[in-house]
Formats: structure tokens, C-alpha cells, sequence
């Protein structure tokens, strides 16, 4: 029977659902690629107004491209950066934004219907009707942070503030993390109809916690470009901590403002991160668990290889947005392992 035709009887599809949720949340992986890849091109500014309806078509003249080129030369970033840009320059600039836009708008769709039908057809399981809602309301809020964040580099500044950037994507990992966290509650509960949702275990918060503050610092090294500060490792030009790094002014803000301040706590950091999570796979694979042990090992060795080149191509678009890539990857993999050890304590 079709996910889409309407039982007789209810039955809840819980593995179905599951499906459904998982490929929301591959959208919401490309849509943090996509992301990464406007900010490293400089292409979040590019659409300087917010039509949640109408922005869904782009300009399909040269009367309307010329209108949005207009817009955007009234901002700071083009007087700063952008003299020289043409018309087919900023067209290459709107494409990755209006794309990042667009796959927005679509996951509240395909979330959106998949929700609907999901009622309609009363296949949504007992106790995961509100879940669904929290993460449909949470990605509206997360449409209203992106303006938000898009608004700060609209006067003033010649980009978008990078803590407003960080609080974007971590709402957007969030996002992510509840979708997949369901949709491996409803695999279980497809194969025992008694099993409970998976608690999240003191170990797998903490491991998940510093992921997270790692991938904020990676927020806030994109967002001040922090990345161009120093194109070496493990020292930072002949040194470990550059003389004159840390800014007395500053004081405590150093931790987030300063970008050779938060291209060293990233850098040393991860050795804290790969720590945490490679201590869950161990908890994990002491409870029998395969899989999501093997993607922790494997992934946490490959980014701290791409983190290295990154900064080694003084931070080569392909293997930034690829750094980028599997730090999500490896937060759903940290996701499994943590939802195995839940899982196992109330099994």
C-alpha cells in the first residue's frame, strides 16, 4: 500500500516516516553545503530582500537582473569589494544564494506535506505528533534567523555578523539532529512496537556538546575568515601562538572576535573533539555496535586531514566546503552512536 493512499484502518508506518525524515535531512546537509559554499564565494548578501513568496522566482529579465544588481550596489560589501563586478559577475554570486534559498524553501515543503499526509493517513505513531511539530517550527524560526543574519550585513558591516552566522547553522545542525534522532527512534520502534524513544545518554551529550562548540568555532573562523590568517600547521607562521595574537582591547571577546584567536582554538580544539566522539564509539562498540563506530574512526581521521588542507591551499573553496561536509557527516555519525548507547539502556 502507497504512502499516499489512505488506509482503511489506522496504522501507523513508523519505518516509512522514518524514510521520509531521512531524506529530509540529506536536503538539510546539501542546504548546509550549499551555505558554506555562499559564504566562501561571498554570495550572502547578494539578494537584499527577504519575499518568502515571491523570492521564489528569480529575475527573468534584464530589466529585473539589473533591478537586483541595483539593490545590491547599495550596500556596504559592493562599495568595499565589488567595484569592478559586472552584471554576469553578480549573476554568479546570485545563483549560490538564491539556490540556498531555494532548497529552504523546499524542505519546509517536502516537511510541510510529508507532516499533512503523514496526519491523514494517522501513520504518525503515538508521542511523535508534537516532535514533528517542534522541528517544523523550528525550521520556520530557522527562515526568520537567516534574514536575521542576511539583515546584519545589509548596513554597517561589509558582511554578515559571524555569530549570527554560527547561531544559523547551529540551528540548522539542530534541525538536522532531531530529524535524525526520529527517524532512528521510528527504524527501532518498526522493529519492536514496545520500544520506547532512545534517551540521550550523559556520554553521548557530552560528546555531542563539544562537537558542537567545535563546529561553532568553524563558524566563527568562515565568518571573520579566519582561515587566510595563517596558511601553515601545526605552527602558526614560525610559532605556536603568533606574538601579539591575543588583543588586550578585546579582553574575553579575543574567544570569538579575533580571528587568530579562534583560528588557534580551532585548530586545538578538535584534538579535544576527536577525543569525545572517538570515546563514544568505544562506549558504543562495547555495547555491540558496528557501523556507526566505523564512520566515527573514519571520519574523524578524514577531517582532521581536510581541517590540515584547508589551511595548507589557504582555504581552497573545494576542500573548505569538503571540511565543511564531513564535519556534518560526522555529527550524524556521533548521532548514531550516541542514539545506540540510549537505545541499549532502555532495551
Amino acid at each position: 500500500m502507497s504512502l499516499f493512499s489512505r488506509p482503511e484502518q489506522p496504522a501507523p508506518r513508523a519505518r516509512a516516516l522514518s524514510h521520509w525524515l531521512l531524506l529530509i535531512a540529506a536536503l538539510v546537509f546539501a542546504i548546509v553545503v550549499v551555505g558554506g559554499i555562499t559564504r566562501l564565494t561571498e554570495s550572502g548578501l547578494s539578494i537584499t530582500e527577504w519575499k518568502p513568496i515571491r523570492g521564489i522566482i528569480p529575475p527573468l529579465d534584464q530589466a529585473e537582473w539589473q533591478a537586483e544588481f541595483d539593490n545590491y550596489k547599495r550596500i556596504p560589501q559592493y562599495a568595499a569589494f565589488n567595484l569592478h563586478m559586472d552584471l554576469a559577475g553578480f549573476k554568479a554570486i546570485y545563483f549560490w544564494e538564491y539556490l540556498h534559498r531555494l532548497l529552504a524553501r523546499g524542505i519546509g515543503a517536502v516537511l510541510a506535506v510529508v507532516m499533512a499526509v503523514a496526519w491523514w493517513r494517522r501513520a504518525i505513531p503515538w508521542g511523535y505528533g508534537r516532535r514533528m511539530i517542534g522541528i517544523f517550527l523550528l525550521g520556520g524560526l530557522q527562515g526568520v534567523i537567516g534574514w536575521w543574519m542576511v539583515y546584519s550585513g545589509l548596513s554597517v558591516r561589509t558582511e554578515v555578523s559571524h555569530i549570527r552566522l554560527a547561531i544559523h547553522l547551529t540551528a540548522a545542525l539542530l534541525i538536522f539532529s532531531a530529524l535524525l534522532w526520529t527517524a532512528l527512534d521510528l527504524r527501532r520502534l518498526h522493529r519492536d512496537p514496545s520500544a520506547r524513544p532512545a534517551p540521550l545518554t550523559g556520554l553521548g551529550l557530552a560528546a555531542l556538546l563539544i562537537l558542537a562548540v567545535q563546529i561553532i568555532l568553524g563558524a566563527f573562523v568562515a565568518g571573520l575568515r579566519a582561515g587566510y590568517a595563517f596558511a601553515s600547521w601545526p605552527h602558526m607562521g614560525e610559532q605556536w601562538f603568533p606574538s601579539g595574537g591575543w588583543n588586550p582591547a578585546l579582553g574575553l571577546a579575543n574567544l570569538y572576535d579575533n580571528p587568530i584567536v579562534v583560528q588557534f582554538i580551532h585548530r586545538w580544539w578538535a584534538w579535544i573533539a576527536a577525543f569525545a566522539v572517538l570515546a563514544l564509539a568505544r562506549a558504543a562498540r562495547n555495547r555491540g555496535a558496528t557501523g556507526p563506530v566505523h564512520a566515527i574512526a573514519a571520519l574523524v581521521i578524514l577531517q582532521i586531514l581536510l581541517g590540515i588542507a584547508t589551511l595548507m591551499t589557504g582555504v581552497q573553496i573545494e576542500v573548505a566546503v569538503a571540511h565543511q561536509a564531513v564535519a556534518v557527516l560526522l555529527l550524524a555519525a556521533t548521532l548514531w552512536a550516541a542514539h545506540w548507547l540510549g537505545s541499549r539502556k532502555v532495551s
